[in-house]
């Protein structure tokens, strides 16, 4: 027989030692250092015009999730996040905050790993973030400032000083429309339209809102508006001028309404006045008066009616009794 060597040339011969095998290279992209996408992150929030003080939650709750990563040796990039790590922050925070304020770690969390995946620096399929774990926490109720309390507040700045004509147009704007502290210390005197009675007010992100106010207020600031015209400082735009502070400059801070507001409630003994509680006086007192849902929306500048509901919800029984007392049909027969 003849051997074809051709044949028995391309035959290759069987290794008869032991094949080491090849590691298997991960496919999975390497993960960018969480602390590293902080910065990017505030410059979007920048672009969208959130306010400083929304923006310096976010970012800090960035800033705490990270740290707590890297205190725990977990994994601290886009990529390596799990919903296990993320569950073990919210719960480590538990011990030391309430459950209102773990939920808005939560939320923020939500909305970091959520600009992550749209920037495509994220590429897995499920945000580490779940609704899931978001916390609950009861409801309470949200009281507002009395009628009675309202007009002893009113009854500590009865002066003819600028401080007393101040206050109580401060005072009345917050009665009337319940202004958000961000919103009442922005006015200029250029958003004041008395004979129209209106306040331009600038909301959260920047929109502008028409906030109406009735005649009482009107003439409380046109009597403030007559001493601030006499002030030193009455060329500033500001509305609110501020007589004490590290800068009057600037005009009435925000620390400087939640201290005259402190001031007069001591002076009234009136416990517990803070700008907000007048978002929940001014809802209350609209809606006990007769104001639909949609218009008391429109009066304090919210998008959706649900933001009603959560500043009224806990008195709608009590505006649904006064509401049976005229309504009761056994009354009528």
């Amino acid at each position: 027989m003849v051997k074809n060597d051709a044949a028995s040339a391309e035959v290759i011969p069987l290794a008869t030692g032991r094949v080491r095998r090849s590691r298997r290279v991960s496919s999975a992209p390497a993960g960018t250092p969480l602390p590293a996408m902080i910065d990017s992150f505030e410059l979007w929030l920048m672009s969208k015009n959130y306010s400083e003080n929304t923006r310096l939650a976010y970012l800090g709750a960035a800033r705490m999730f990270t740290e707590f990563l890297v205190a725990q040796a977990l994994p601290c990039d886009t990529e390596g996040v799990k919903p296990e790590h993320v569950r073990l922050f919210l719960v480590a925070q538990q011990k030391r905050a309430s459950a209102l304020t773990v939920s808005h770690y939560h939320q923020r969390l939500q909305a970091w790993f959520t600009w992550m995946e749209g920037e495509g620096e994220r590429t897995e399929s499920t945000c580490p973030v779940l609704m899931a774990d978001k916390p609950t926490f009861p409801t309470k109720v949200k009281i507002p400032l009395t009628e009675e309390e309202l007009a002893r507040l009113l009854a500590t700045c009865k002066g003819n000083s600028f401080l007393d004509r101040r206050d109580t147009a401060i005072l009345r704007v917050l009665m009337d429309n319940g202004v958000r502290v961000s919103g009442l210390t922005g006015l200029h005197l250029d958003h004041v339209d008395l004979r129209g009675k209106t306040l331009k007010i600038i909301l959260k992100g920047g929109d502008e809102h028409l906030a109406p106010i009735g005649a009482r207020t009107v003439a409380a600031l046109d009597r403030y508006l007559r001493v601030r015209a006499r002030h030193p400082l009455a060329e500033l735009p500001y509305l609110w001028l501020a007589e004490r502070g590290p800068n009057p400059t600037v005009g009435l801070t925000r620390s400087g309404v939640q201290y005259l507001l402190e001031q007069r409630g001591k002076q009234a003994g009136v416990a517990n006045v803070h700008p907000h509680r007048f978002r929940a006086t001014a809802t209350h007192h609209l809606l006990a008066a007769g104001g639909g849902e949609s218009d008391v929306q429109r009066i304090m500048g919210w998008k959706t009616q649900s933001m009603v509901q959560h500043y009224s919800a806990g008195l709608a029984h009590e505006r649904a009794r006064a509401a049976h007392a005229g309504l009761s049909l056994s009354d009528r027969l």
